[in-house]
């Protein structure tokens, strides 16, 4: 599934089974983190379009702020191709 990256327009596939976070590393695509367990909201961000699943049963965002859109890519699998607001990703190479 392709993931497209807002402001910057960067992209990447996400891998079935693979977190967002980690498919995005292996594309060169580095996005803020920390914990990598759902708890510290390092890597908290909009989702604009599409739909995914997160790994654990309640992560660290508020029934609010999971209505709103907001996802934690750390333990989150995209279920579609998807559009994230994600302004502090960068591409690495």
């Amino acid at each position: 599934m392709r993931v497209r990256l807002e402001p910057s327009g960067l992209g990447f596939e996400a891998e079935a089974g693979t977190t967002l976070l980690k498919s995005a590393e292996s594309a060169g695509i580095e996005m803020p983190s920390s914990c990598r367990n759902g708890t510290c909201r390092t890597c908290i961000c909009q989702l604009l379009s599409g739909s995914i699943r997160h790994t654990v049963e309640w992560p660290g965002l508020s029934a609010e702020e999971k209505a709103e859109g907001w996802i934690l890519p750390c333990v989150a699998e995209a279920q579609s191709d998807l559009a994230i607001e994600a302004p502090k990703a960068f591409s690495v190479f």
